[in-house]
């Protein structure tokens, strides 16, 4: 008999898990306890842009192999429980907020009258699992047999549907070898494509998500202070990048140097993650996360200060185009988003910003509704004084420098992503200006 699942939260991670489970010829019932959401997803509409999701959705959401609704009674009598519910910061800025997964567990305990295994998908500071185990042995009905496990997902935005399908690792935090096969039989297809699984204990699988975030940080945070000292010293850190990437201890991937990181994962988790080691009594086991976040948020300040050097000292009159909104392409995700982290500094500081972007402009104008958005890069750039390529989205790469030279009032471009062609934007007769390179 086909396993039964549930997914509980229908947020970027829930909505790609549960459709995903669908793909994979399972039966999904997905709860949330937002109406117009559930509605929507009940429609096939996405709650956010994800490439495949839209198809998928409509697929199994027409056929009736995932189901949607705000009552968590219909999901009973699924074998598997999936908990996708946020994490978001507390008000603190530090601390992750434990509340919706309490909630979470909470709504769904009373129900579980059979024999089930309920999965933690979220990201959650390590600790959070035996308690919750624990929580939910308590609140189920007695003799339920429900047992808790942890799964974290390791989805990267913009690829979230092919690494639900076809993971690259799976990482299974049991406490006994009944919840690990259990998991087995959902990954069945996955593992036997040849996807490793490293099964742990909860608190390692706990760690494994939070530490897998604060590695891909750091190293993105490293070389973007080699760009301080190469923008120093002229030297080119693209090179730079190059030349230490070929040392298979260190790899290309994540090495690129520009405007930094952002989103709703590696800013929010790196943080939560230091607040929880200083909870537990190791303060200084990641303090040096404290200067990976400062490294980061001080490259939106430089790309900030050379806006003002290109437009004369000052933006304050100027027209600046933004390209970019949300903060990484293949995603209309705006949370954190550094460039758009970027065009609101300039606008405090007396610029008129005219910002584009392919998906997430929607997303943006709720953010930064005094912002101006433009439907295209040509009326974006149309009179700037500087033009700042915030977002590496494929079709900015594309963008002719002689013609776009047309329409602005000065060809003065920061390349915040160093992904443009240097030479071709210099030789169209603009003042280029990449980040870590002469």
């Amino acid at each position: 008999m086909s396993l039964r699942i549930s997914v509980i939260g229908t947020g970027y991670l829930g909505a790609v898990h549960a459709v995903g489970m669908a793909e994979l010829g399972y039966s999904v019932v997905a709860v949330d306890v937002d109406e117009a959401k559930i509605a929507a997803l009940a429609r096939g509409e996405a709650p956010i842009y994800e490439p495949g999701l839209d198809e998928l959705l409509l697929k199994h959401a027409e056929s009736g192999q995932v189901r949607f609704t705000t009552d968590i009674s219909e999901a009973a009598d699924a074998d598997v429980h999936f908990l996708c519910v946020g994490t978001p910061q507390r008000h603190d800025g530090l601390a992750a907020d434990m509340t919706y997964v309490h909630a979470a567990v909470d709504a769904l305990a009373p129900h579980l009258e059979r024999p089930c295994l309920v999965v933690g998908k979220s990201t959650v500071p390590v600790g959070t699992a035996v308690p919750l185990a624990e929580r939910l042995v308590k609140l189920a009905p007695i003799g339920s047999g429900a047992e808790l496990a942890w799964n974290p997902e390791f989805l990267r935005e913009g690829f979230a549907v092919e690494d639900t399908l076809r993971p690259d690792r799976l990482v299974f935090g049991v406490s006994s070898d009944e919840a690990e096969q259990q998991l087995r039989s959902v990954y069945a297809s996955a593992i036997a494509d040849g996807t490793p699984v490293v099964t742990a204990d909860l608190a390692t699988a706990e760690l494994v998500k939070s530490a897998a975030n604060a590695f891909l940080a750091t190293k993105i945070s490293f070389i973007n202070a080699m760009a301080e000292l190469a923008e120093i010293t002229e030297a080119d850190v693209t090179k730079l990048a190059d030349a230490i990437g070929y040392d298979e201890r260190i790899g290309r991937k994540f090495l690129n140097a520009g405007l930094g990181f952002g989103g709703g994962c590696l800013p929010k988790d790196i943080r939560a993650f230091m607040a929880r080691a200083g909870e537990l009594g190791a303060p200084h086991a990641l303090s040096f996360l404290g200067e990976i976040d400062a490294i980061n948020l001080r490259r939106r300040e430089r790309v900030a200060e050379l806006a003002r050097e290109l437009a004369g000292g000052s933006v304050a009159g100027r027209r600046v185009a933004v390209l970019g909104a949300a903060f990484k392409p293949q995603s209309d995700d705006v949370r954190d988003s550094p460039a758009l982290s970027v065009a609101g500094q300039l606008h405090l500081e007396g610029a008129h910003v005219a910002v584009h972007d392919p998906r997430a402009m929607a997303n943006a104008r709720q953010v930064y509704p005094t912002l101006e958005y433009a439907d295209t890069v040509t009326d974006a750039c149309r009179g700037a004084h500087v033009v700042l390529h915030l977002t590496e989205w494929p079709e900015y790469r594309r963008i002719d420098p002689v013609e776009l030279a047309e329409v602005v009032s000065a060809r003065a471009v920061v390349d915040g992503r160093n992904c443009l062609d240097a030479r071709a934007w210099r030789t169209a007769g603009w003042t280029y200006h990449g980040l870590g390179r002469p």
